[in-house]
């Protein structure tokens, strides 16, 4: 799941439009999230408000990172 979750957000970078890319790139990663949050809830007992909120801060804290090596 980590490979196709990857290449699920990384496959549309493949249109040389970097906007073009983006927008399906984004809604992929919306999705993931949002199963990852689901996962969490019915799998690992955890109520859906602290799995969205817990997923949503990982999700976060990935991106900051991402632009602080992107910057640098």
């Amino acid at each position: 799941m980590t490979a196709l979750g990857g290449l699920g957000h990384s496959l549309p970078y493949l249109i040389p439009d970097f906007w073009t890319a983006t927008t399906p790139a984004i809604a992929v990663v919306i999705i993931e999230l949002a199963l990852i949050s689901w996962v969490r809830w019915r799998f690992m007992e955890t109520s859906p408000l602290a799995a969205a909120l817990q997923v949503a801060l990982g999700g976060a804290i990935v991106f900051g990172v991402g632009v602080l090596i992107g910057a640098s």
